[in-house]
Order: C-alpha cells, then sequence, then structure tokens
C-alpha cells in the first residue's frame, strides 16, 4: 500500500474510533447504568436507540454542509459537540437525562460517520478505495476488540461515568488530529452552495438509483444484525450464560475480530472475482449462517459455543460485504459524495436503530429472541441482493 494511502488510513480510522467508543465501549456498563440509575433493560436499551437515530438522522445535514464549506469545519462542530454531550451523559442524574444527553453526542458523531467517507470518494474510486476503506476498518477494528474490556476495567476501577469522561478526551484527541492531521480534500472550485433545493434534488437523484439504494439497504441490514447484537447481548451474556464483564468484553472482541479480520481482503477479492459478485456471494454466506443460527436455537440444541462461532461467520461474510458496498454505493456520485454518504449513513443508522427498537420489544432474555432478529436481517439483505442488484461490471485495479 502506498505511504500516503496508509497515513490517511491511519487518521480517519482514529477519527472513526470516536463511534466505537461512543458504542463498544459502553456497551459493558448497560445492567450496571440500569441498576444504578433505577432503570430496567429497556430504558437502558433506549439510550442506544436515541444515540444511533441522532447519529443517522444528523448525517443527512452533515453531508451536504461538508459539500459546501469543504470537509473540515463540520468535523470541527460535531467533535466539539460530542465532547460537550459525553461530559453531559458522565454527569447524567437519571436515566431520562442519560438518554437526553446519548441523542446529543450522536448529533455530534454523526461527524466522523459521513464526512471519512466523503474524503476517501474525494482522492480514490475502485480497487484503491476499498483497499483504503478495508485499511480503516484494520485500525479500527482495535477499538471493537479493546474498547469493551477497556470499557469494563474503567467500569471497575471508577465506576461507569468514566467510560463517558474517556470519550470525551477521546474527542479532544480528534479535534487536534483534524487540526494537524488532516488536510482539507475538497477544494473551493468543487464546493457546491448549501441550498435546500440543491440538497432535495441531489437526494432524488439517489433516490433514484438502484444500485446506491440496494447497496445502502444491504449494508444497513447487516448493520441491524449488529444492532441488535448490541442491544441484547449484555443481559443475555452475563444473566443468561452467566459471563463477567470481562468475559463478556472477550466474547464481543472475537466477533469484531471475524469482521475486521475478514474485511482485509475484499479488495483483492473485488479485484479477482469482481465487487459486484462478491457482495452477492457473501450476502448469501451471511443469510444462511444467520439463518442456521436461529434454527439451532429454535430447536433447543444451541449452546453457547455454537452461538458465538456461528456469529463470527456471520460477521466474517458482513466484513467482505460491507466496506465493498460503502464504494459501490459511491462508485458513481463523485459531485455529490458528502450528501451520498450522508443519506447512505442515515438510511443503515436508522434501520439499526428500528432493530434495536423491535429487539428491545420482544426480547425475553434467551438467545432464540436475538437470534430470531439476526436471521430477519440476514433474509432482508438476500432479498434486496437478489432483488436491486443489477449486472455490474468488476471495479478497475
Amino acid at each position: 500500500m502506498k505511504p500516503e494511502i496508509f497515513k490517511l488510513a491511519v487518521i480517519l480510522a482514529l477519527l472513526g474510533a470516536v463511534g466505537p467508543v461512543a458504542i463498544d465501549m459502553y456497551i459493558p456498563a448497560l445492567p450496571k447504568i440500569a441498576a444504578d440509575l433505577h432503570a430496567d433493560a429497556a430504558a437502558a436499551q433506549w439510550t442506544l436507540m436515541s444515540f444511533f437515530s441522532a447519529f443517522g438522522i444528523c448525517q443527512l445535514v452533515y453531508g451536504p454542509a461538508s459539500d459546501s464549506v469543504g470537509r473540515k469545519p463540520p468535523l470541527y462542530f460535531g467533535l466539539g459537540l460530542f465532547l460537550v454531550a459525553s461530559a453531559g451523559c458522565a454527569l447524567a442524574p437519571s436515566m431520562g437525562w442519560l438518554i437526553a444527553a446519548r441523542f446529543v453526542q450522536g448529533v455530534g458523531a454523526a461527524a466522523v460517520m459521513s464526512i471519512p467517507r466523503a474524503v476517501i470518494r474525494d482522492l480514490y474510486t475502485g480497487s484503491d478505495a476499498t483497499r483504503l476503506m478495508s485499511t480503516i476498518m484494520l485500525v479500527t477494528s482495535v477499538s471493537p476488540m479493546l474498547a469493551p474490556l477497556g470499557g469494563s476495567g474503567l467500569m471497575t476501577a471508577f465506576g461507569w461515568p468514566a467510560v463517558f469522561w474517556f470519550a470525551a478526551g477521546t474527542a479532544g484527541v480528534s479535534i487536534l488530529l483534524t487540526r494537524f492531521g488532516l488536510k482539507e480534500t475538497l477544494h473551493p472550485e468543487y464546493r457546491t452552495r448549501f441550498e435546500l433545493s440543491g440538497m432535495v434534488a441531489a437526494f432524488k437523484v439517489l433516490i433514484r438509483d438502484r444500485n446506491f439504494i440496494g447497496q445502502t439497504l444491504i449494508g444497513g441490514a447487516g448493520m441491524a444484525s449488529f444492532f441488535a447484537f448490541l442491544a441484547t447481548a449484555p443481559f443475555l451474556y452475563t444473566q443468561h450464560f452467566g459471563l463477567t464483564s470481562t468475559q463478556f468484553s472477550l466474547a464481543f472482541a472475537l466477533n469484531a475480530l471475524g469482521f475486521f479480520g475478514s474485511s482485509q481482503f475484499a479488495a483483492n477479492l473485488g479485484n479477482r472475482f469482481g465487487a459486484m459478485p462478491v457482495v452477492r456471494f457473501c450476502v448469501a454466506g451471511f443469510a444462511a449462517t444467520t439463518v442456521l443460527l436461529f434454527i439451532v436455537f429454535a430447536a433447543g440444541i444451541g449452546t453457547f459455543v455454537m452461538l458465538v462461532g456461528l456469529l463470527i461467520i456471520a460477521n466474517a461474510f458482513l466484513g467482505l460485504v460491507i466496506p465493498t458496498a460503502m464504494v459501490l454505493s459511491l462508485e458513481e456520485h463523485g459531485p455529490i459524495a458528502g450528501t451520498a454518504a450522508s443519506l447512505g449513513g442515515t438510511m443503515q443508522m436508522l434501520i439499526g436503530a428500528a432493530a434495536i427498537v423491535g429487539v428491545s420489544a420482544v426480547f425475553d432474555g434467551k438467545p432464540v429472541t436475538m437470534a430470531a432478529v439476526i436471521a430477519l436481517c440476514g433474509i432482508v439483505a438476500l432479498a434486496v441482493s437478489l432483488l436491486m442488484l443489477g449486472r455490474r461490471p468488476a471495479m478497475a485495479a
């Protein structure tokens, strides 16, 4: 890999670590937070839903704004807001306060979801873009694997508010990275005026693009499966299977390892077989694995080892699907890359938030409930792949 691509990947990945810190580091603390704030599991899961809702919706603003004023100013605003909201979460005296602060935190975090995708599209397309996206995922993989362990350690030593103080510190570091490590990639001559009519026109172009919608929905279904896991696993692993928060963090890291490990092969497989065939094949593998997961637990023969093993396989398929689908969805929308990235991110986050609401409503503390929702996500992804993805040539190297 070229040194400049690797350097950019590291910077964007470190900015992207703000999300895992706000999500993955916080996950082991959910049962403790619910107990300390005198709330039940459903109320604690709403802190996830509020975060993801804001995280998704606000990308609709950050993307077009970055197409208008450049990539860096919206990053400064979002990271600053995230820092303040993280402090508000740490000081939360009630569950209602925490849910509200998490919403504001999501508003800020949305900046580091859509804008890095647009930065990639400003500079690269094709297999270089896929390789950059995959490298970002490799660097970012350290966060989902270590964040739960770090969150568990901080919670044990200092209480759950320490997790949010750490998130505030991460935002401060990210602001410095943006200032001194990231160059502006959208030159003034390529910027568009931020107008509602122009944004609506761009959205119309994207919504009519069958490939954009198909790739986005596939990514959204994959993310929804992960969000359903996030909302239920802390309670399922600790209360049903009897794991400690540290043991849960280790099991969580194995799932992340499957996803991010396989993502490193996405660019090479895309070059060899074509990006679209890779997406189709891996979506089918994801759907088959998740349906098998549901079947074994519905039949009453599932074990903890089977749960973790099948989730690793399912996430490995997603590790090949999601970076490739992200690149394919933006491939033909360079002039409105920020808007395209924001709309795609919003759709995917809202699908994920809906999955959290759905699984929270039916979750009964048993594995089969979580497995059913994850299998539904796999079936939806496969249906979209079969119905919406047309034949496209392989990406050029």
